[in-house]
This record gives C-alpha cells, structure tokens and sequence, in this order.
C-alpha cells in the first residue's frame, strides 16, 4: 500500500522554526519527483517546493525563497521542508507529493499535517 505520512507540524510564533517529514512506502521513493504543498482555509492549494528524485534541483515558491529548504533522504525514504522565520500567512495544511513523469504519470498524495503561525 502506497503511504505518505507527514509529521512535525505544530504551533509556532511569528519568527519561528519548524521541520516537517513525510515518510514514504509502497513505491520506489528514488524514481519520483517530491513536493511540498499547502492549503490556507478558502484558499486554493499552491505548490511550495520540489526536489527532484536525486536530490540535485530544487525550486520554491517566491513566497518561501530564501526561508524554506526542501532536502531528502533517499535511504530513508523521506522527504523534509525546513521552514525557518514562519510568518502567519504560512498557516495552512502542508502537504507532500511524490510524482513521476516516465515511464509513466503517477502521483500520491499524503494526509497533511497542519502548521500555524501565531502570536
């Protein structure tokens, strides 16, 4: 059974750091494409970040550039989203997505873990 499950959201101030995790099983983590996605209340689910199936290219929202960093591990099968100097409009759900192109398109998603940003 495909699986990804994310971990580490929480509570944090203004300011504030986080690491989110998504651990990954039933697929072969090292063939997909992962991304980070998120989702404000009324709002429409906008990409974060990516990291391609080696780990060699990266690519972030203009919106996180510079305070996010996306990495993976895959040994581990995981991927992580450093999230540094959080600010309140980074309250959302945060999701992770594995996706492939070739051979063929194939895309999981995971449940979402829910960070907020407040003082």
């Amino acid at each position: 059974q495909v699986q990804l499950v994310e971990s580490g959201g929480g509570l944090v101030q203004p300011g504030g750091s986080l690491r989110l995790s998504c651990a990954a099983s039933g697929f072969i983590f090292s063939n997909y494409a992962m991304s980070w996605y998120r989702q404000a209340p009324g709002k429409e689910r906008e990409l974060v970040a990516v990291i391609s199936s080696t780990g060699g290219y990266t690519n972030y929202a203009d919106s996180v550039k510079g305070r996010f960093t996306i990495s993976r591990d895959n040994a581990k099968n995981t991927v992580y989203l450093q999230m540094n100097s959080l600010k309140p409009e980074d309250t959302a759900v945060y999701y992770c997505k594995a996706g492939r192109t070739y051979p063929s398109a194939n895309y999981y998603w995971g449940q979402g873990t829910q960070v907020t940003v407040s003082s």
